[in-house]
């Protein structure tokens, strides 16, 4: 099984890198090849916790190694803080591998995410901030700046002068901020030039070669189907592409290379920021999982919106990205609820839909249709196999495995490296 996609099914923060880490040991290279540091992963080894914003999750498996692919935007500031802090405990970061491609987030991208969002008003979109969304538009604009640039000062000069052309103006004249200085950019985004030097290749190449030679590839894509920027909640949405799809497009391997592809789902739903979200819950349910499943941002801290598991969505990630598997995590934080409610399908003025509604006002008005199921009050996080789970937590995970369309391979039952119950291998 040479090359694995994972991906999120629903709006982000599944424990994908949960669901990484699982894979981790029996494959090679291990691929971030979307966003950037707007997202984390938290990966729990032994007592001890990592939570990584953009450095690929196999960073911490020895003999992994990690690439970042050229759908991918770098802050090169938060990379390098990122890289030393897990040194500091040890960790081998020397097998990173960046694409010559991959776009650089200059500061003045971060400054123009903050003060647009705050122009927004309440129509904000609810941005970590970040320069992600600024600096992908200038990737699509073509003004945007690459590693490679880093490389030929005369060339990054003239794409940062170009650059502030079009964005000085709209600081200085619409937001009010001062111009941002042209050679003391250059001169900031130069000062990393000469450490990177050494991790950039043609990661493109690297990953054909290997898997022209039998190695396993392991794709992880940051953010999640209900925020890819095609596919998602738009316009709440991130501005890369989250879904399986993106794997090739940001990493510069084809379609006919791709083997697997894994979706990752709580056994509830989370959302972070604005937009809809059909089975939020403002009441003492929604507080509850919250708290007991910690949810609040890796990146962000912001605590997150919590609701019922969303069979509809879960069908709609199912065949965007083609799932073969699906991976349920944080089945533990259900524990003590006596009914579990699981969304089946919405209603929408008067309307039962069992599929995604075809537009975003039908999707932002619709009412959840909810079927219960019986829940259980068993501890369950020392769990390794399924039948050591309860019998109603048991049908719980197979009610929502026929309902999703898409079987479920493994399932996790708590923070720990090794609480997760494994159904079907995800390599064979």
């Amino acid at each position: 099984m040479p090359a694995v996609v994972l991906v999120g099914a629903q709006w982000g923060d599944e424990g994908k890198g949960k669901a990484t880490d699982l894979l981790g040991s029996r494959v090679q290279y291990v691929v971030k090849f979307n966003g950037g540091n707007n997202a984390g992963h938290t990966i729990v080894i032994g007592d001890e916790k990592y939570a990584l914003h953009l450095l690929p999750s196999g960073i911490l498996t020895p003999g992994c190694t990690p690439v970042i692919g050229n759908g991918v935007v770098i802050d090169l500031e938060v990379l390098f803080v990122e890289l030393d802090a897990l040194t500091e405990r040890g960790v081998d970061v020397s097998r990173l591998l960046v694409s010559a491609n991959a776009h650089l987030i200059p500061s003045y991208n971060r400054t123009m995410d903050r003060v647009t969002e705050r122009f927004l008003g309440k129509r904000m979109l609810g941005t970590t901030g970040r320069g992600i969304g600024p600096t992908y538009a200038d990737k699509m604009n073509r003004v945007g700046i690459r590693v490679q640039d880093l490389f030929d000062e005369h060339i990054l000069s003239q794409k940062v002068e170009g650059a502030l052309t079009q964005k000085n103006p709209l600081l200085v004249k619409i937001f009010n901020r001062r111009a941002v200085d042209v050679d003391e950019t250059v001169a900031e985004l130069l000062s990393y030039a000469e450490r990177i030097r050494p991790m950039v290749v043609d990661t493109a190449l690297v990953l054909n070669k290997a898997l022209d030679v039998g190695d396993t590839l392991l794709f992880e894509a940051g953010q999640a189907t209900m925020l890819d920027v095609d596919h998602g909640t738009y316009p709440f949405v991130t501005s890369s592409s989250a879904t399986a799809g993106g794997a090739c497009t940001g990493s510069g391997v084809g379609p006919t290379r791709i083997d697997r592809v894994i979706g990752v789902a709580k056994a509830y739903a989370t959302r972070v920021g604005e937009g809809p979200f059909p089975t939020e819950l403002f009441d003492a349910d929604g507080d509850r999982l919250r708290e007991v499943g910690r949810e609040y941002g890796t990146t962000t801290g912001r605590p997150r919106r919590c609701g019922w598991y969303d069979t509809v969505v879960a069908r709609f990630a199912s065949r965007v990205n083609g799932l073969t598997d699906l991976v349920i995590t944080k089945l533990d934080v259900l524990t003590g609820f006596e009914k579990i409610p699981v969304c089946v399908a919405y209603e929408a003025d008067g309307v039962r839909l069992d599929e995604m509604p075809p537009n975003q006002s039908a999707f932002h008005h619709a009412k959840p249709v909810y079927e219960e199921l019986d829940g259980w009050r068993e501890d369950i996080s020392g769990a390794r196999s399924f039948e050591d789970l309860p019998v109603n937590a048991q049908r719980y995970v197979r009610a929502i495995e026929e309902l999703s369309g898409t079987r479920v391979s493994a399932i996790g039952v708590g923070p720990d490296r090794d609480a997760t119950i494994v159904l079907h291998d995800l390599l064979d």
